[in-house]
């Protein structure tokens, strides 16, 4: 039985990865100065000539070589090892206490107020002495 290994459809990763990092066709278009309708063909295509694939994954933030290895499975496999749901468990410890960090956003706006007074104060003294030359 022969089995042929399925070539890597490299258009469709770029596809792929340019969704995953949730851009669009335009977007990507603009970044490496080619029309939208070019970067759908290039996604409708199993190759791309490698200056283009190396502007793409440059803007994209990846490898060439990950591009031409991207696989659908690899990417679950990584994200159901590394993403752990803690909502069940209520160990949220904060570095601050948020009661002490409102009170001292209050105490900074009544002596900003304050400071603001004193400024209108100065300044109807000022006036009220240019007015009485």
């Amino acid at each position: 039985m022969n089995t042929a290994t399925k070539t890597k459809h490299i258009g469709r990763n770029i596809s792929r990865i340019r969704e995953l990092r949730g851009m669009k066709q335009e977007a990507l278009a603009q970044a490496i100065g080619i029309s939208q309708q070019s970067v759908s063909n290039i996604e409708g295509s199993e190759t791309v000539d490698e200056d283009k694939l190396k502007a793409i994954a440059e803007v994209l933030g990846v490898s060439t070589e990950a591009i031409k290895n991207y696989s659908d499975e690899i990417v679950f496999n990584i994200i159901g090892n590394t993403y752990h749901d803690n909502s069940s468990s209520l160990n949220y410890s904060c570095t601050f206490n948020p009661v002490d960090k409102i009170v001292q956003l209050y105490d900074e706006k009544i002596a900003l107020y304050e400071r603001m007074l004193r400024e209108k104060d100065e300044m109807m003294a000022r006036l009220e002495k240019l007015l009485n030359k």
